[in-house]
């Protein structure tokens, strides 16, 4: 098995128990300390990859076949769905909103990460 392929899988139990852990929990809770761990261990990754592979490396993973292009779709919808949940909470905490959406806008998951992370924190915080 191939190093990517391990990375693959790895994501794939990660997610198997996030998205179990969400439909099984009698009340999932907001956790900043896990979106903050989420947040390190992405953005460790994504370092890693764009020291490796340059920073524009992903353009042509989403432009060359149907399938990039679709999983380019895919990310931008995800994570326009994302923001629109969670931006309305994000001002209401006192955040400032237009700057997460334009690191979000940037960096994907890490901006979201980012800012779902403080959003809990501050939450948690005003309780």
């Amino acid at each position: 098995m191939t190093p990517t392929e391990i990375l693959f899988l790895v994501g794939v139990a990660a997610a198997v128990i996030a998205l179990a852990y969400l439909v099984l929990a009698r009340s999932p809770h907001d956790n900043a300390l896990v979106a903050t761990a989420a947040l390190a261990g992405f953005t460790l990754y994504s370092v890693i990859t764009v020291a490796r592979e340059g920073p524009v490396g992903f353009i042509a993973n989403h432009n060359t076949t149907l399938w990039g292009v679709q999983v380019w779709y895919d990310l931008v919808i995800a994570l326009t769905v994302a923001l629109t949940f969670v931006a309305p909470r994000a001002k209401a905490a006192g955040m400032n909103v237009p700057l997460y959406v334009f690191a979000t806008g940037l960096s994907g998951s890490i901006g979201l990460l980012a800012m779902v992370a403080r959003l809990f924190w501050l939450e948690r915080r005003a309780t």
